[in-house]
């Protein structure tokens, strides 16, 4: 079989997957931590190389958001409204960390390009996006789904989103919080 034959015959295939719901599949978020238990704790490098524990952020709130490459159409998008939002996450004590299997110098790249001014985390080995049930396997490479999880300051998860639209995500995650800080 030729390149351009196995090439079509890969591309029906994942349509067809894609049609019979197989994108869940694809995508992770079969059995990602459950909303009350703890967060999983890691430690990778940032776009700075510096190294982010996630339990040192106790004591306030963290959007840990899984994208799937940067540069890309959507994964700009969604940086740029939580960079536009920045100050509003800061009133209400939380922290945003991006994460991706990108390495360090992809992400200080995309932040110089696209102005970005929070952390995002280089999981190369893709274990933290494991750990999250935030992996996409496509089978030739694996790249982070793009899923959130609001974990609270004292390291609980208090809300998951595993269908994101880029454009309003932020918006909905700031309003989560004010409607958690009411309760």
């Amino acid at each position: 079989m030729n390149k351009f034959m196995f090439l079509i015959t890969f591309v029906a295939a994942l349509f067809l997957l894609l049609l019979a719901g197989g994108y869940t599949l694809l995508r992770g978020g079969k059995n990602p931590p459950s909303v009350g238990s703890p967060a999983p704790d890691f430690t990778l490098s940032s776009q700075d190389r510096q190294p982010v524990k996630l339990s040192a952020s106790r004591g306030q709130w963290v959007v840990l958001y899984f994208y799937p490459k940067d540069f890309t159409s959507g994964c700009t998008v969604e940086a740029h409204n939580f960079q536009r939002d920045l100050a509003e996450y800061q009133k209400r004590n939380a922290l945003i960390l991006g994460v991706s299997v990108q390495d360090e110098k992809s992400h200080k790249e995309f932040c110089g390009k696209e102005g970005l001014n929070f952390k995002l985390l280089a999981d190369t080995q893709k274990e933290v996006s494991k750990s999250y049930d935030s992996i996409i396997n496509l089978g030739i490479a694996k790249l982070s789904s793009r899923h959130t999880f609001l974990i609270d300051p004292q390291g609980v998860i208090r809300k998951i989103w595993l269908d994101v639209d880029v454009r309003k995500h932020s918006a909905d995650v700031l309003a989560t919080l004010d409607d958690l800080e009411k309760k």
